[in-house]
């Protein structure tokens, strides 16, 4: 009798490590003024079924519109976006129980963050009504030190409702983390910095900047798989381009658009992503498109347009692929809820599930290791 038990013992086991490899950690950052929000949501999502539960929320958090994880995945930064109040905060992260437990926060030095990054040493956030780069240092309890340096941007743009003065959207850590690329919405330029992540006050050295077309409005970029190609979405026209990457310089070699041809309609790019194979690009439009636009990636870096599909809700602010690269989430900050899509790895496509989380104003999503 014991043989029998011993199979079924092993076979439990086996099927339990399995469950577990299946299963991550989806972090929501959203807005809280215009609904009923606690800020920061944990929930467990299976990656081989695309079920989800809710596993835990901060409390009173204001506006943690962005959000990014240690690697050691234990604490979790966050901006809080409040116009000159703005902060940045620091929680300390328990994956299993999903708990968030404010540390300390620190004021933003500029308006309304809207990107954040971090390294052992450092936490970057981009100021997008202040024009400028933050950088904090961390301590080694988590918590955030006082700025240690400011990088203000300068310059406007043709568009004079959007391009007033530089809005500094995004900020991104090179693959080898040796330069800090940002892109300026306002501008229209994207910036290269030396990454020096133990200096005390120069962490950010301007190397290079590129311009793109005028009144196009550079929002958020991804490298290629390899390193060697950056993609850069344009908010205010819908272009994509395409650079080849080398030790913290970009030369443009191609551009397309994620507008369909026949699109009249007002439009607003916002996210773009690569599938955890390289394989596949994917960008999303908010406005009266809504809609994600799927290309396939050329082995010379260039992008071949699968076509577009409809978000199913409104304001696709941002998505993002599970690990396995299975499904696709997008989601949207006004019809508050998140989309789950099934991802078919061979041709890209993206088909609704049924499934979506019901949520206040969702506009991040990250995933982690539970």
């Amino acid at each position: 009798m014991k043989k029998p038990f011993a199979v079924i013992l092993f076979i439990f086991i086996f099927t339990s490590v399995q469950a577990q490899k299946n299963k991550f950690n989806l972090l929501i950052g959203t807005y809280t003024q215009s609904c009923d929000s606690k800020g920061i949501y944990v929930y467990d999502f299976d990656s081989k079924t695309g079920d989800f539960s809710f596993k835990n929320a901060t409390e009173k958090v204001i506006n943690p519109s962005y959000l990014t994880v240690s690697k050691e995945n234990n604490f979790i930064y966050a901006v809080n976006e409040f116009g000159a109040e703005s902060t940045v905060s620091s929680f300390s992260y328990n994956p299993s129980s999903g708990k968030l437990d404010l540390i300390n926060k620190q004021s933003s030095k500029g308006a309304d963050p809207c990107y954040i990054i971090n390294d052992d040493k450092n936490v970057i956030i981009a100021n997008y009504s202040g024009g400028n780069i933050s950088v904090f240092g961390k301590n080694n309890d988590g918590s955030l030190a006082e700025a240690k340096q400011v990088v203000q941007h300068y310059g406007k743009g043709i568009n004079a409702q959007r391009q007033e003065g530089p809005h500094v959207h995004m900020v991104h850590f090179s693959p080898d983390k040796k330069f800090v690329l940002s892109n300026d919405l306002g501008n229209d330029k994207v910036y290269s910095y030396a990454y020096n992540p133990n200096a005390a006050n120069t962490v950010l050295e301007l190397k290079d900047s590129v311009s793109v077309k005028s009144g196009s409005g550079p929002r958020h970029l991804t490298f290629s798989k390899d390193g060697k190609f950056v993609y850069l979405l344009q908010e205010l026209d819908g272009a994509l381009t395409v650079f080849s990457y080398s030790n913290g310089i970009l030369k443009k070699i191609d551009e397309t658009s994620i507008l369909a041809k026949d699109f009249k309609g007002t439009f607003s790019s916002a996210d773009i992503h690569i599938s955890p194979d390289g394989k596949f690009l994917y960008a999303s439009n908010r406005g009266e498109a809504n809609t994600i636009t799927i290309f396939k990636i050329l082995k010379n870096g260039k992008l071949q347009l699968q076509g577009q599909t409809s978000t199913l809700g409104k304001g696709p602010r941002n998505f993002a692929i599970d690990p396995s690269g299975n499904f696709l989430l997008v989601a949207h900050q006004y019809t508050n809820d998140v989309v789950i899509f099934k991802r078919n790895k061979t041709t890209g496509a993206l088909t609704d599930t049924g499934k979506k989380i019901a949520l206040c104003s969702p506009v991040c999503l990250i995933f982690t290791k539970n």
